[in-house]
């Protein structure tokens, strides 16, 4: 298992990012971890992945136990070999370089079983095989997703971290990233879900969190938060009553408060 424990990260000294948070990743699970932009989603997965230190941030408080091995401010190359790999938010992809040399970067820990993994990569995302040589640059928003999500598998994880994987991509391509997630997760890697399309994460996660501010505000199975009317209305965008989604103006302009927010 993955474990966050009472975790706190603060950024240049000043600012309280995460306020005590705990999340479980168990082995062959996917997870899903909601909230707004700013509740602090995606410093919870650089704070797993050793890359807080890229904008200054820390942790201050509290710890990140993987398969009870004690790995907070652990090296981010330490923490890829040991079998947690991170999906950056926005592909960051190396454009320049064609498909396959983007593979090859991301086995530069785990080099020896390089052509078995590019099988695995190529078996899983076809696609990707076709343009083997193409530049990474030219391929099309949901193909470089592909390529951004083979490369971290390259370092064969036993958890992946995916921020935002649908993030930009069409309705579509969104169902396909779904649909590849979960065969990901049947391969027996455990995914840790940030994603802004709660109803996506929610149907393919196993166990949901909602954050808001820094701290968890729920903590429940999947299906029983589809069910749960705050997030129906907050997260789903549809109106207590009834199944028909709300304008954004109405999402915006919440008639009810949510219950944790009481």
């Amino acid at each position: 298992m993955l474990s966050v424990k009472n975790l706190e990260v603060v950024y240049q000294d000043v600012i309280l990012v995460l306020k005590g948070i705990s999340i479980n990743l168990p082995r062959n699970k996917v997870v899903a971890l909601l909230g707004a932009n700013g509740a602090g989603k995606t410093t919870v997965l650089r704070a797993i992945s050793g890359l807080l230190d890229i904008q200054n941030g820390k942790i201050t408080k509290g710890e990140i136990i993987y398969d009870e091995k004690n790995i907070t401010n652990s090296n981010p190359s330490e923490i890829v070999k040991m079998g947690v790999s991170q999906v950056l938010e926005g592909r960051r992809i190396f454009s320049e370089i064609t498909v396959l040399e983007n593979l090859k970067l991301g086995a530069h820990t785990n080099t020896q079983n390089f052509e078995k993994n590019v099988e695995r990569v190529f078996d899983l995302f076809p696609l990707l095989k076709s343009r083997e040589g193409n530049i990474a640059g030219y391929l099309s928003g949901g193909e470089q997703q592909m390529l951004a999500i083979g490369r971290s598998l390259m370092s064969e994880p036993d958890y992946l971290l995916l921020d935002e994987p649908s993030l930009g991509l069409a309705p579509k391509l969104v169902d396909q990233i779904a649909e590849l997630v979960l065969e990901i997760n049947n391969l027996g890697v455990s995914v840790l879900l940030v994603e802004q399309n709660a109803n996506m994460a929610l149907n393919i996660s196993d166990h949901a969190y909602i954050m808001e501010n820094g701290t968890i505000v729920m903590d429940k199975n999947s299906l029983e938060l589809k069910e749960d009317e705050d997030v129906q209305e907050f997260y789903l965008g549809l109106n207590s009553n009834s199944t028909e989604r709300k304008s954004f103006r109405d999402v915006k302009h919440y008639k009810r408060k949510k219950r944790w927010l009481s």
